[in-house]
């Protein structure tokens, strides 16, 4: 069964069939506010987050009721990642924190969960594919790393002292980095990425990440969005320039790539844009092969890619900073899309859009 799931403003869910878009169930009240982000956990079983600061669980089979609510963010909460190892579901909020859930024991009444990781200004957390590496994006403009990832440990706060701190200025050319990088802007992209590893343990090791767009130097950018590459290479990010908080106000949003290897050397790549619907935030993604990326962009999307014939990242790393290649726009909303994502099985593409509308595609190369 092949199901597509969307998150709504106003506390709704709704499910679809992709391959005959046929509407399947609407979940009227799933949470008590918006819902933010769901997740797959197995071919029955998922899980849905809200701004009502709740996750929920939900069975395929019986969507009447929840299996069960979780409880545990102070604030909303915006991400939900799966560890397939441990089976522990791990989720983010604006509380800044990361929460682990022991779903091999939820009940009626939720999990077992403890707080795994704290930082301020948090906006995004992902899991790489095989799960060894946490990463994390702020409002204040870092982007963190977690190597050798142990979600069975709790990170006291006080581990991270330099997270509390201000902005560290860093050499322009970076010294050796741990990270390439590749991007594409809206309105004039290009960016470098300063990096700052700490951590005692071989375990939980932490890496500091200050990804720059160049004149902008001194100004903070607000990574809203985080998605990963498929094989674990890069992340995909969306930065807004001269935020500190959730309301993203800016002129330019810049979307990157930044391959973040051990040992690699810093290398850029970019694209031009307009911030299009200011105030929220837009959600990119990656093709399943990673050879492709879908962005939003204004009342439709752009399929960009690494080169013209949509190759590896890992074949199409330059020298110097680049552009990423526009491979196709889609213009078929009526509004400002705000979130894209591939199908994980089918060649199939879902858009949607500020007025509740999805439109789903099917790429032909």
């Amino acid at each position: 069964l092949s199901v597509l799931t969307v998150a709504c403003e106003q506390t709704e869910v709704l499910l679809f069939d992709p391959i005959s878009s046929r509407h399947i169930k609407t979940l009227t009240e799933a949470h008590e506010d918006c819902v933010n982000n769901i997740r797959f956990l197995d071919n029955r079983l998922f899980a849905t987050c809200s701004d009502d600061t709740t996750i929920a669980l939900w069975d395929l089979r019986k969507l009447n009721s929840k299996v069960c609510s979780l409880h545990g963010h102070a604030s909303w909460v915006k991400n939900i990642e799966y560890d397939t190892n441990t089976r522990l579901l791990v989720t983010s909020g604006f509380d800044g924190n990361v929460i682990t859930w022991d779903t091999n024991r939820f009940t009626e009444d939720g999990c077992p969960h403890k707080k795994f990781f704290h930082t301020r200004y948090l906006m995004r957390m992902r899991l790489t594919p095989d799960c060894s590496k946490m990463l994390i994006s702020t409002s204040s403009g870092y982007l963190l790393i977690l190597h050798d990832l142990d979600l069975t440990q709790s990170l006291e706060v006080g581990s991270y002292r330099m997270l509390r701190a201000r902005r560290t200025p860093l050499s322009s050319d970076g010294g050796t980095s741990a990270s390439r990088s590749a991007g594409s802007r809206q309105g004039n992209d290009s960016s470098k990425i300063h990096p700052h590893r700490e951590g005692m343990s071989p375990r939980n090791s932490l890496e500091v990440l200050t990804p720059e767009i160049p004149g902008e130097r001194d100004r903070g950018n607000c990574i809203t969005s985080l998605q990963l590459h498929p094989k674990g290479w890069a992340t995909l990010i969306r930065c807004s320039k001269n935020c500190f908080n959730i309301f993203i106000f800016s002129l330019s949003q810049w979307t990157c790539v930044y391959e973040f290897q051990e040992g690699a050397p810093t290398r850029p790549l970019v694209s031009p844009r307009s911030n299009v619907g200011r105030g929220y935030i837009k959600e990119l993604c990656f093709s399943p092969d990673g050879r492709l990326i879908c962005s939003p962009y204004g009342y439709g999307v752009r399929l960009l890619a690494f080169d013209e014939d949509c190759g590896e990242l890992a074949d199409c790393l330059p020298v110097q900073t680049s552009v990423l290649k526009e491979i196709r726009s889609i213009y078929s909303h009526s509004d400002v899309v705000l979130t894209t994502k591939f199908s994980p099985t089918h060649c199939q593409l879902a858009s949607g859009c500020l007025s509740g509308r999805v439109a789903l595609y099917q790429p032909k190369f």
